[in-house]
């Protein structure tokens, strides 16, 4: 039942995301969005779940991690209900935003969860369904929000994922009422370098978006400032939302979340920027585009059981390296898109990430998730879902940029249309080459040190198992 949640909740979140992304047009049009203006509405979202992840995850740690799911999954359905009566471009940025503060609540426990409810030998492929369950979402979501889009009309969009959410609260909690699990408390909440972080990350994200103009550089430097700043913080800190004694002796999970921060810096807008290029520059409709978007998520979701099972047997690692290295050549397919591309090429592109994808999200997360003792399995999680999100963040803030730069800050017009062509190879190019960076990352194994001296045992296998043995008396 847990599995079930999550994975459904998963698929929700992702569904609104890429359905969003179909909707783009039809949003411009409606509320008169500029070209960044447009990127904001679903980079809001994104930096709002990034800055907050951390935090909550260690909040959801000591207060119950059943409790932090369920009110932020009854928050993204109030938030989803607001977004679809939004009048107007702000109102709807600030509701998408808020809607990335539930997800910050969801996405800081769902893989803690999944990975206490099942044992280290099964551990992969529940992960694997979970991510799967998210690969869905983004599968069906350019299919039906299209469709709902070109007959409900974008606000549709988010009353029916407001409805399905609160569906989901409702349903599971007659078998869940009685599970719970936290964390005994051990220190005051690390407040100061919540709000440190909170500070940087959005300064970070925000300031891409404002550049080549000064206001970005200054707030690029805030960010970058406040970045050292929290390191300093949490370095000292009795009950650090961010252990960075982990990431320091530990390789298998620091290379492993510099790999996950590289991957979704490098692949996140990638949906963003195919839609933007379908319905701009080959004139598509919502529904249209959607089938077109259709193959590589529906990739992604049929290789990630398979891959979470291969990453039981083999070493993760390698498994997450190929995916990466696949989602370069991808990234590097679509460098060459133009007006006249054919939709072949389109498709397999589509195909070959979804693949790459696939291969590399769960296993990345297996690897990093049995790199840990079982005591860091939150703080592992909640440091594994904030790369993902600030990577998101990053890929968002790079396509905003080079937008602004290339098409400018002004609603898009049919003369826009060459330069938007532009921004998209750009981007793909600076893409790409993140993702070479990224396999180098992925590749990182164990430093073959005495066993539980970082976290890692020598065969590197997950220390996880080790603990339990010598938490319980009973044979293991």
């Amino acid at each position: 039942m847990v599995l079930f949640a999550v994975t459904t909740t998963g698929f929700l979140t992702s569904f609104v995301t890429s359905g969003v992304n179909v909707a783009l047009e039809r949003i411009a049009s409606d509320l008169s969005l500029s070209a960044v203006a447009i990127s904001w509405v679903t980079l809001s979202t994104i930096l709002a779940t990034g800055a907050l992840l951390m935090p909550m995850a260690r909040v959801a740690d000591f207060r119950g991690r059943r409790f932090v799911y369920n009110a932020g999954l009854a928050a993204f359905a109030l938030f989803c209900f607001a977004s679809a009566f939004a009048p107007n471009a702000a109102i709807l940025i600030l509701t998408r935003a808020l809607q990335g503060v539930a997800c910050a609540f969801l996405f800081s426990v769902t893989v803690t969860m999944t990975t206490l409810a099942y044992p280290p030998e099964s551990r992969g492929r529940a992960l694997g369904l979970q991510v799967s369950g998210v690969y869905l979402g983004l599968t069906l979501g350019p299919v039906l929000g299209g469709i709902i889009t070109e007959n409900l009309g974008w606000r549709g969009l988010f009353i029916i994922i407001g409805a399905l959410s609160v569906v989901n609260l409702i349903a599971p909690l007659p078998k869940l009422r009685g599970l719970e699990w936290r964390e005994s408390k051990t220190a005051s909440f690390d407040i100061r370098g919540s709000v440190v972080w909170v500070w940087a990350l959005s300064a970070l994200i925000i300031g891409f978006s404002y550049l080549p103009g000064a206001i970005g550089y200054g707030l690029i430097a805030a960010g970058v400032v406040g970045l050292a700043w929290f390191v300093r913080l949490e370095v000292r800190a009795a009950d650090p939302i961010l252990n960075v004694d982990l990431l320091r002796r530990n390789r298998v999970f620091a290379f492993g979340n510099a790999a996950t921060f590289i991957n979704y810096a490098a692949t996140a807008a990638m949906t963003f920027l195919v839609s933007l290029y379908l319905l701009y520059n080959r004139g598509l409709g919502a529904q249209t585009a959607g089938f077109v978007l259709v193959s590589g998520p529906f990739v992604q979701a049929a290789v990630s059981p398979f891959a979470g099972r291969l990453a039981d047997r083999l070493e993760a690692r390698f498994v997450a390296s190929a995916g990466m290295a696949l989602c370069a050549a991808g990234l590097f397919a679509f460098a060459f898109l133009t007006e006249t591309t054919p939709w072949w090429y389109v498709i397999v592109v589509l195909f070959i990430l979804g693949l790459g994808f696939g291969l590399f999200a769960s296993p990345i997360i297996h690897a990093v998730m049995g790199s840990v003792d079982r005591r860091y399995v939150g703080v592992a999680a909640g440091t594994s879902s904030t790369m993902r999100v600030s990577g998101q963040s990053f890929s968002m803030g790079i396509a905003a940029l080079v937008l602004a730069v290339v098409v400018g800050r002004h609603e898009i017009g049919a003369s826009d249309h060459v330069h938007l062509l532009s921004s998209v190879r750009i981007t793909f190019l600076i893409f790409a080459s993140l993702c070479a960076i990224g396999v180098v990352a992925s590749l990182v194994g164990p430093a073959g040190r005495r066993a539980g001296e970082t976290g890692e045992v020598e065969t590197g296998r997950p220390a996880a198992l080790t603990v339990a043995a010598e938490d319980d008396d009973q044979t293991v």
